[in-house]
C-alpha cells in the first residue's frame, strides 16, 4: 500500500447511539444467522441496479457490460467474499451508508432515478451489519464509478470503532470480505455456500456466480407475461420448486402493479383429506429475493396450504408480526390473493365444471377450510362449492337444494340433509335412506363436523343429519310417531334383558318403536349431537369437553319385527312361573316395596337369566354391534360360535 494512502487512514466510531448495537446485531436483528448472505447479495444486486439504472439515464456513458456478483469462499482460512462491478461507494458514501447505520441509500436512489428503475431491494435497511452475526471481522473493498473518485478500504472488527483508508483498486465495484468467527466457519465450506444460494438468491435479477457456474435465474417464470407461457410451463416451474410433489390441480399467474405491486404464481395441491398437510409452502419474495416460507401474516391462514410464489416490495420485511398484521399493504394484498383464488375457482365452475368435478376429492378440504376461516370467501364458494352424493354425483348448493326439497322436507317445514361419512361403514344405512327415495351426501372430509354446522348456522329450516344418527324414518318425520304396540311392562322386561347382554363399556339408551317388520329387529346409533361436536373437538375447536365424554349410543327395538316378537313369546313362556312367583312372595312380606322408579331387582334377575337362556337376544344385540364395529375381541369370538350353533 503506498505512503500517500496510509496518510489518508482514517479511525473513527460507527454513528450508532450505543456501544451494545453489535451484541444486538448479532442476537436478535434475525431470527436466522444464515440470513447474512442473502443481506450481502441482495446488496451487490442492489449496487448493480443502480449501476444500470446510470447506464439507462445516461449520466454514464461507458460501456458496462453484463455485470455480475460472484461469492468465492475459503474453508481453510474461514472467509467468504462478495464481490460486485456495480456502482461501487466514494469515501463520503462509506462514511454516510456504513458509518452512519441509521441510513439507507437505496430510498435515496430511488427517488433520484426512480424513472429508470423499478427493481431497487431497498428493504434490507441493516443488511450489510447481518454480516456481524457469524464474523469477527469484516472488510470492505470498493471503488465507485466515478472516475476521479479514489478506492476505500474499510475495516472493522465487530466494533463501534472501524479504520477507513485509500486503497489500491482499479476496476468500479466492492468487495465485502467476512473473517467467520469459530461459530460460524462451516458457512465457508461450498455446500453450504451452494445451499444458502440456492435457498436465497436462486431468482435474483443479476447473475451470480459461485464457482465460476451460474446459481439463479434472473428471469423466473412469474415476472413474466402470462400471454407468452405455456401449461408446460407453468408445470415445469412447479417441479423445479417442489421436485418431490404430485402435480398440482390448477395455478394463478398473479400480477398487479396498483395499489400496491404485486407478481407470482399459486398452485392448488392436491389436498385430498390431509388437514395436516406440510405448510409453509409459498415463497415469498421482494424483487426475487427470498425473504420466508413463513406467510401467515400475509395471506390467510387457509391459503396457506396453497404452495407457489409472491413477490412484492410493498411488504414491508425484516419487522414484528403485529407489524405485518396491523399494514394496511399486507391487508389489500391478503384481500386481493383471496379475490383471485375465487375468481379461479368460479371460472372453473362456470367454463370448466367437469374437470372441477373430476378433481373436487382433491380440493375439497381446501375450501371448506376457506369458507370456514373467511367470511369473504364464504360468500364467494357459495356458487362453486360442489356437494357429492353417494352416487359420486355433484350439484351446486342451489342444485341440491331443488333436488331434495319437495321429498325430504319434514313435517316441521325442515329441509334435512341426509349425509354418510363413510361409504362402507354407514352402507346399511345408506341403502335404507335410498330405498326410502331419499338422497344422501358424501361428506368424508376432517372439517365436515364443523362445516355442517356452520352451513346449519347460514342457512335457514335446515338441519344436516348423518344418515346413521338415527332411524331414517324419525331423521325425516314425516307425521308424530306411533306408540310402541307393547305394554310399558313389556317393555320394561325387554329392556332389561338386552341391557344384560349389552358391552359393560358403554352407554346405551334402548327406546322402542314401531317399525317395519322388514327393518333390522335391533338397531344402534349414534347421536347427532354428541357425535358432531366429539368430531369438532378432535379437530379443534374450543369444545374439548365433549371430548372428554364417553361415548353414548341409542339402541331401538323394532317391536314389528318377527325375531322381537318370537323374543317377546320366549319371555313369557320361560319367565311367567318365576315371575308369578315373585309377586307372590312380594305380596306377602309384611312391609310394602319402597316407591321406586328403579326396576324391582328379583324381575331385573329373572329377565338376566332369560336372556342368557335365550340366544336370540344376544344375537340380534350383536349384529346391530356388529353393523357399527362395535363388536370385537371376545365378543365377536361368541357371536361367531352361536351363529354356527343357531344355524
Amino acid at each position: 500500500m503506498s505512503e500517500q494512502h496510509n496518510q489518508q487512514k482514517t479511525k473513527g466510531n460507527i454513528g450508532v447511539t450505543t456501544n451494545n448495537i453489535f451484541p444486538i446485531i448479532k442476537k436478535f436483528l434475525y431470527s436466522d444467522h444464515e440470513i447474512f448472505l442473502r443481506e450481502l447479495v441482495a446488496n451487490a444486486v442492489d449496487a448493480t441496479q443502480k449501476l444500470r439504472a446510470l447506464a439507462a439515464s445516461g449520466e454514464l456513458t461507458e460501456e458496462i457490460g453484463n455485470p455480475v456478483v460472484r461469492i468465492t469462499a475459503d474453508s481453510q482460512a474461514g472467509t467468504i467474499t462478495v464481490s460486485d462491478n456495480g456502482i461501487g461507494m466514494t469515501q463520503e458514501e462509506v462514511e454516510k451508508y456504513i458509518n452512519q447505520i441509521a441510513f439507507s441509500s437505496a430510498g435515496e436512489f430511488l427517488e433520484k432515478y426512480k424513472d429508470q428503475i423499478n427493481h431497487i431491494i431497498g428493504h434490507f435497511g441493516l443488511g450489510f451489519y447481518s454480516s456481524f452475526m457469524v464474523a469477527s471481522k469484516v472488510e470492505i473493498l470498493t471503488k465507485s464509478y466515478q472516475p476521479e473518485a479514489p478506492a476505500v478500504k474499510w475495516s472493522c472488527e465487530g466494533d463501534p470503532e472501524y479504520t477507513m483508508e485509500t486503497a489500491d483498486k482499479a476496476e468500479r465495484g466492492t468487495q465485502v470480505i467476512l473473517y467467520l468467527d469459530e461459530e460460524s466457519k462451516s458457512f465457508a465450506e461450498p455446500a453450504k455456500i451452494r445451499e444458502l444460494l440456492l435457498k436465497y438468491c436462486r431468482f435474483l435479477p443479476v447473475e451470480i456466480l459461485f464457482e465460476d457456474k451460474a446459481v439463479n435465474e434472473t428471469q423466473p417464470l412469474w415476472i413474466r407475461k402470462p400471454a407468452e407461457l405455456k401449461e408446460e410451463d407453468y408445470l415445469n416451474f412447479y417441479r423445479q420448486l417442489y421436485p418431490m410433489q404430485e402435480e398440482p390441480l390448477f395455478y394463478i399467474h398473479l400480477n398487479v402493479d396498483y395499489p400496491f405491486n404485486l407478481t407470482g404464481i399459486l398452485y392448488f395441491p392436491k389436498i385430498k383429506n390431509r388437514l395436516d398437510i406440510s405448510r409453509n409452502k409459498i415463497q415469498l419474495y421482494c424483487n426475487q429475493v427470498f425473504v420466508t416460507d413463513s406467510v401467515e401474516n400475509i395471506v390467510p391462514d387457509f391459503l396457506t396450504l396453497l404452495h407457489g410464489v409472491i413477490d412484492s416490495p410493498d411488504i414491508p420485511l425484516n419487522v414484528s408480526r403485529s407489524y405485518l398484521q396491523s399494514d394496511a399493504n399486507v391487508k389489500k394484498i391478503s384481500t386481493y390473493i383471496t379475490k383471485k383464488v375465487a375468481d379461479r375457482l368460479e371460472e372453473l365452475f362456470k367454463n370448466e365444471r367437469n374437470n372441477l368435478e373430476e378433481k373436487w376429492d382433491n380440493l375439497k378440504l381446501f375450501i371448506e377450510y376457506g369458507m370456514l376461516s373467511d367470511e369473504k370467501f364464504f360468500e364467494r364458494a357459495e356458487k362453486f362449492y360442489l356437494f357429492k352424493n353417494t352416487d359420486q354425483s355433484c350439484f351446486s348448493f342451489e342444485e341440491y337444494k331443488k333436488a331434495i326439497e319437495s321429498n325430504q322436507t319434514d313435517k316441521d317445514k325442515h329441509l334435512i340433509y341426509l349425509y354418510a361419512s363413510h361409504l362402507q361403514e354407514q352402507y346399511a344405512a345408506i341403502e335404507t335412506a335410498k330405498n326410502m327415495g331419499y338422497d344422501v351426501l358424501l361428506l368424508d372430509s376432517p372439517l365436515t363436523a364443523h362445516f355442517v354446522n356452520l352451513l346449519e348456522t347460514k342457512w335457514k329450516d335446515v338441519r344436516f343429519s348423518r344418515v346413521d344418527a338415527d332411524i331414517i324414518s324419525k331423521l325425516i318425520a314425516k307425521e308424530e310417531p306411533e306408540k310402541p304396540s307393547i305394554s310399558e311392562e313389556e317393555q320394561q322386561d325387554l329392556r332389561m334383558a338386552f341391557e344384560a347382554v349389552l358391552p359393560k363399556d358403554g352407554h346405551y339408551y334402548l327406546h322402542f318403536e314401531n317399525l317395519r317388520p322388514q327393518d333390522q329387529p335391533v338397531l344402534i346409533t349414534r347421536s347427532e349431537f354428541m357425535r358432531r361436536y366429539r368430531e369438532m373437538s378432535a379437530v379443534g375447536g374450543g369444545m374439548n369437553f365433549y371430548g372428554s365424554m364417553p361415548e353414548s349410543f341409542s339402541l331401538t327395538i323394532n317391536c314389528n319385527h318377527p325375531l322381537i316378537q318370537q323374543i317377546i313369546e320366549q319371555k313369557q313362556e320361560r319367565t311367567q312361573e318365576r315371575l308369578q312367583a315373585v309377586a307372590e312372595e312380594q305380596k306377602n312380606e309384611q312391609a310394602p316395596p319402597e316407591e321406586t322408579s328403579e326396576p324391582d331387582p328379583q324381575r331385573r334377575k329373572v329377565m338376566e337369566e332369560f336372556a342368557e337362556s335365550c340366544p336370540l337376544v344376544s344375537q340380534v344385540t350383536d349384529l346391530a354391534l356388529l353393523a357399527n364395529n362395535l363388536l370385537q375381541g371376545e365378543a365377536l369370538t361368541a357371536f361367531i360360535k352361536r351363529s354356527l350353533s343357531l344355524l
